[in-house]
């Protein structure tokens, strides 16, 4: 009777793991910067675990937006804290979240281009003057955190109005860095970790912007309050060192590092 009682209770537990692992994955929202570094991680989380995730990408600004309407996202990494702030206070999350990067913006041009990047944008304020800019790409500033911080750069360098007209904005931070690099712009301002990647840097030039110029963009995640078990263990996954690493080789700031 013990042994046929230890064997239910074994029969029990495999199922009851096997129902967990059955479970469907959990639909996260990730600011579009992160792609490359989110999707690298992502891939090691399911190598070590055997949980998938459904991760889709865009503005920050979009999805805070869709999760005070009830998306079903589990997890949301946004590029700007103050969307996440927004919905704990709205209690549609649990607590505040964790600061899990700093990100940063690079001047890029492509391959071709009449501009040369430069730190202090001199190039670019000599090409607004004799004309080789017609179109220059962004993201959207009203809802893209890296597209605020390029705007704000761009004011601070007094260049923001005779650069206005020839704006071409993307959607989010990865289709602008889409516009500058295939050459459909002259340049454009997006985000370092994009940069870093051979889809965008091997085809153009980008030089770093200096923090000075926009606000910090401080990049938090946290857990919606439909999170479950393995939203929960990639949310745990992402603060571990291996993961702060990846991040970190992909341009981001950890928090408590000072900037150069």
């Amino acid at each position: 009777m013990l042994r046929w009682r230890n064997c239910l209770l074994a029969w029990l537990l495999l199922m009851a793991g096997a129902l967990a692992w059955a479970q469907p994955a959990p639909a996260i929202a990730a600011a579009s910067d992160l792609k490359f570094a989110l999707d690298e991680i992502a891939g090691t989380f399911h190598k070590d675990t055997g949980r998938s995730l459904r991760i889709s990408y865009g503005s920050s600004g979009n999805f805070a937006r869709q999760i005070a309407q009830d998306a079903p996202f589990e997890l949301f990494l946004s590029a700007d804290e103050s969307y996440v702030f927004q919905l704990a206070q709205q209690n549609h999350t649990p607590d505040r979240g964790q600061l899990y990067a700093i990100g940063r913006i690079v001047l890029f041009a492509p391959n071709g281009s009449p501009l040369k990047p430069d730190a202090q944008m001199t190039d670019l304020r000599a090409a607004l003057s004799d004309g080789r800019i017609v179109r220059f790409a962004i993201a959207n500033p009203e809802h893209a955190p890296y597209g605020r911080a390029a705007m704000q750069a761009l004011q601070s360098a007094g260049l923001w109005d005779a650069l206005r007209p020839r704006l071409v904005m993307g959607e989010n931070v990865s289709q602008a860095a889409q516009f500058a690099a295939s050459g459909s712009a002259q340049g454009g301002i997006f985000a370092y970790s994009l940069a870093l990647a051979p889809a965008f840097g091997a085809r153009g030039q980008y030089v770093l912007i200096p923090d000075k110029l926009h606000q910090p963009l401080r990049q938090r995640m946290v857990l919606t309050r439909k999170a479950g078990p393995t939203a929960r263990a990639f949310y745990d996954y992402l603060q571990q060192s291996a993961a702060r690493a990846v991040l970190k080789r992909h341009g981001f700031m950890l928090p408590g590092e000072s900037l150069n």
